[in-house]
């Protein structure tokens, strides 16, 4: 028998010790000491999906406890955590040099999954959350911090 898996909602978490995202030159969020999760969500995704991934970014042990082991949540070092949409995580080159998007969902299916992880993230932990712009063009700063940088993504059969 096989399985096949399918990768759903994907994220591109990097601790921090800063960033910041701008629209039209205006600064729509910012933090300090914490993680930058870069989103994206394919046709597939569900608020299941979400609520999972949710729960992985604040809980995820990547900060230095007092022995220098990756052994802290962003919740045990009171960080913060700014959330950026970002449809291109999804880009592949089948064939070529220009990127398809075909499995990025659409911006009226995304949109909403968007706006539910940041709503399940502030309901599930104290730590601040910022966040960028659904669609907007934005330009996302950030001071890396190791690089610690990790690659989520949700498998469902």
């Amino acid at each position: 028998m096989r399985i096949y898996i399918f990768a759903a909602m994907r994220v591109v978490l990097q601790r921090v010790r800063s960033a910041s995202v701008r629209v039209a030159g205006a600064t729509v969020g910012s933090i300090e000491y914490g993680l930058v999760a870069l989103v994206g969500f394919t046709h597939a995704d569900t608020p299941a999906d979400v609520r999972w991934m949710a729960e992985k970014l604040v809980q995820i042990r990547v900060f230095a406890d007092v022995e220098g082991k990756m052994n802290l949540s962003v919740t045990d070092v009171a960080g913060s955590i700014l959330v950026v949409s970002q449809f291109t995580l999804y880009g592949a080159l089948p064939k070529g040099t220009r990127p398809s998007y075909t499995d990025a969902a659409r911006a009226d299916v995304a949109e909403p999954l968007y706006e539910h992880l940041l709503a399940t993230l502030r309901s599930i932990t104290t730590v601040p959350i910022a966040c960028g712009i659904f669609g907007a063009m934005m330009e996302v700063e950030l001071v890396n911090d190791g690089p610690v940088t990790i690659i989520l993504e949700r498998e469902t059969p």
